[in-house]
């Protein structure tokens, strides 16, 4: 019986026999390309903890020769911690952790001269990319609904989640996405006119600067020594490309994750780079982390069952030697409401036998879905917290006052100076502000140099000219206090000075006063740095919910997508109907990976449950206030009996009558089936066999290219009725 990981939080010295053979594999193997494929629950950051601290232990690199990325900020700060815990301090010192965005902006400001970019650029957040797009759709004066500026943003994102610039962007998708190649241009220029970059720009910088300088490419290329990567499923092209690129020199990369929780298709990342890994590294490794140590054995039967229907998977058996627990309950209902009923008294009985609240979640599909749950929380007097809200800094008037410090650091920020010229109320109307946008293209300046030029002539005249001759003073005046104040001091001059903290305790709307706590908030964070640039750094960085401290026993209701990562003893999984579960999207996409990424976000939210789990469903749910009627879900059909256990209401149809889990006819052997046979398969559609190998066939489809698959679901050409 393998040793159950002890929390890391309790765990202060570094022993290798602490591990499980497989984890410890993982972390002893270090030379060369390795994919460790870690199933959910199976410690994949105790291993990443450990490899880096036998790594450092074993003198086989100094610090600053480790390159770990993560992909939250959050991840990398508990990761630094856990290696100092293990190995202390001063060993951990110096070696580059951080998220993708993090680390490449490290190396983009020591090379911003390369891609036409001054050291103190400025990094944008989504809101200042937005507005940045708005304007630029208003300059065009676009007509066309269907492109808003949201719609433009999104696609301009994807271009540079696979690393493509404007002069790279294919030309099929030149013409198809006209309007969005012409604003990515624009984009473009006038973020290098602004010495600005976005999120995305910073691995595109990146790879610019690699691609541009070949010393500094060799310079890294040779600093790192070892590389790991956390969650590598979860990785975009030009992520992955950066990777490539990096490792080139010593090919010591180590890349953690799971294919089977892969489900952020929809925002950039390409399940198909930790697939292909073998083929990207021709002596690579692969160690499979199968031994779960959080879920009971049921869960993971379940779990297992399902994604077993995926084919664009590694392959992987969770199992576990703890108890086989409570089958996964799967119950179907006649509406939403009664559904939600139901629910709150499952919390109860849980609760009655000794579960807290904080120990259930309810993960929903869709954000709309939570509103039945909660008007049913509330009447029965259960507290609950709605995860995945808007983050700290996202708040307006948190936006408000970074804009007047980013002004402070960077007075050619276009973006900050647009935010706060006229907040609070300066006389600054939008004549003026066009006035001053027109001049800043004109002259190719920031709008704080187009304001410069402007007070000297006569164009502005009254008000206006004297609150911008004031603003312009202010700014400079901040800048002077900047050198010598502690940067709360300075804040609360601006606060002071500008009369934004009065704007809201003057103010009678209903949320003031929470915006003027958010403000004392802000100001208490602003003591944990040392200066204003380290601090406005950490916020552009800053991509994980502010964790908030809740006082009380309350039911944790999330999306599905923000619930990876997390985990809880009770988990209430809603909504398993077509079209809700696998999303409509899915099921009317062409592409097949679609509806394989819905399963897998499927498998994530089971394999969320340590002790019980409950899948629902109804035939009639209401949507935006319409009643719409439902079938149950085609995953139902794909739980392995065995592991669940159904109960529906009354006369209501169960969703697995009569159908043992959608399992195909089994075929022995590749069983009449040879090379070159023509064959079908209810997926990939007609091809011909290459390869038989007992029951795995290897075939080239017509339309999908090779594919590996169980003979059981492939069935004779001559066999298919048409």
């Amino acid at each position: 019986m393998s040793p159950l990981p002890p929390d890391l939080s309790s765990e202060d010295t570094f022993d290798l026999s602490t591990l499980n053979i497989d984890q410890r594999k993982a972390v002893e193997c270090v030379y060369g390309p390795l994919l460790v494929l870690a199933g959910a629950g199976t410690g994949k950051t105790r291993v990443l903890t450990y490899r880096l601290s036998h790594i450092i232990q074993q003198n086989l690199a100094c610090p600053h020769q480790i390159l770990c990325v993560t992909f939250t900020n959050k991840a990398a700060f508990e990761m630094r911690l856990r290696v100092e815990k293990l190995i202390g301090q001063g060993p951990s010192q110096g070696i580059w952790m951080g998220t993708f965005h993090a680390l490449a902006l490290k190396i983009v400001r020591r090379h911003s001269e390369i891609v036409g970019l001054a050291p103190k650029f400025t990094v944008l957040d989504t809101d200042d990319q937005l507005r940045f797009v708005k304007r630029i759709h208003k300059d065009f004066q676009v007509t066309d609904k269907k492109w808003t500026p949201k719609a433009i943003l999104h696609r301009i994102e994807r271009w540079k989640d696979r690393g493509l610039t404007p002069e790279k962007v294919p030309e099929s998708e030149q013409t198809k996405y006209d309007l969005c190649y012409k604003f990515y241009k624009a984009y473009q220029e006038r973020l290098i006119q602004s010495n600005a970059v976005d999120f995305g720009d910073l691995l595109l910088s990146c790879l610019e600067i690699f691609r541009k300088d070949a010393d500094v490419l060799k310079k890294y290329q040779q600093q790192f020594s070892f590389i790991l990567v956390d969650e590598y499923q979860d990785t975009n092209v030009a992520q992955y490309l950066w990777l490539r690129l990096l490792a080139q020199k010593h090919n010591n990369i180590c890349c953690v994750g799971d294919d089977d929780q892969s489900i952020y298709g929809w925002r950039g990342a390409e399940v198909t780079n930790i697939l292909k890994f073998e083929d990207d590294f021709s002596d690579a490794v692969v160690i499979r982390l199968e031994q779960n140590y959080r879920s009971t054995h049921h869960i993971l039967g379940a779990a297992s069952g399902l994604i077993a229907h995926n084919y664009e998977r590694l392959g992987k058996t969770l199992w576990t030697d703890q108890k086989a627990g409570e089958k996964v309950c799967v119950k179907g209902y006649w509406d939403s409401q009664e559904e939600a009923r139901a629910l709150g008294e499952d919390v109860a009985q849980l609760q009655n036998v000794g579960y807290s609240l904080s120990d259930m979640a309810i993960l929903v599909r869709a954000s709309y879905q939570t509103r039945e749950f909660e008007e049913r929380l509330m009447t029965l007097g259960f507290p609950y917290r709605v995860v995945g809200g808007l983050r700290f800094y996202e708040r307006m008037e948190i936006r408000d006052v970074l804009a007047y410090l980013r002004l402070v650091l960077f007075p050619h920020d276009s973006f900050a100076f647009e935010r706060v010229i006229n907040t609070p109320k300066r006389g600054i109307g939008n004549s003026t502000l066009q006035t001053l946008h027109q001049l800043a293209r004109f002259e190719q300046c920031s709008l704080f140099q187009a304001t410069q030029k402007l007070i000297d002539t006569d164009e502005l005249r009254g008000k206006a000219k004297t609150s911008l001759e004031s603003f312009l003073r202010s700014i400079q005046q901040w800048q002077e206090v900047a050198k010598t104040t502690p940067i709360r001091t300075l804040c609360e001059l601006i606060l002071k000075e500008t009369g934004y903290f009065d704007m809201w305790r003057n103010s009678k709307m209903p949320d003031a006063p929470g915006r003027i706590e958010n403000i004392r908030e802000l100001l208490t964070a602003l003591e944990g740095f040392e200066n204003l640039e380290t601090f406005l750094e950490h916020v552009s960085l800053v991509m994980d919910n502010t964790a908030q401290g809740f006082h009380t026993d309350s039911i944790n209701i999330m999306t599905l997508h923000s619930a990876k990562g997390l985990e809880f003893n009770v988990v209430f999984l809603s909504g398993w109907e077509e079209g809700l579960f696998p999303h409509m999207r899915a099921l009317e996409d062409l592409n097949p990976d679609s509806l394989e990424e819905e399963r897998r976000l499927a498998y994530v939210g089971i394999t969320r449950a340590r002790e019980r789990a409950f899948i629902t469903y109804a035939t009639r749910r209401r949507i935006h206030g319409v009643w719409k009627s439902s079938v149950p879900s085609r995953f139902l059909k794909e739980l392995p009996r065995n592991h669940i256990e159904v109960t529906v209401q009354g006369g209501l149809y169960p969703p697995m009558e009569g159908d043992q889990g959608s399992q195909a006819p089994q075929k022995k052997n590749g069983e009449g089936f040879l090379p070159n046979a023509r064959v079908f398969h209810q997926k990939f559609g007609y091809g011909y066999v290459i390869y038989v190998e007992h029951d795995r066939l290897e075939i080239h489809f017509d339309h999908s290219g090779v594919k590996k698959v169980l003979s059981a679901f492939i069935k004779k050409a001559e066999d298919v009725v048409r």
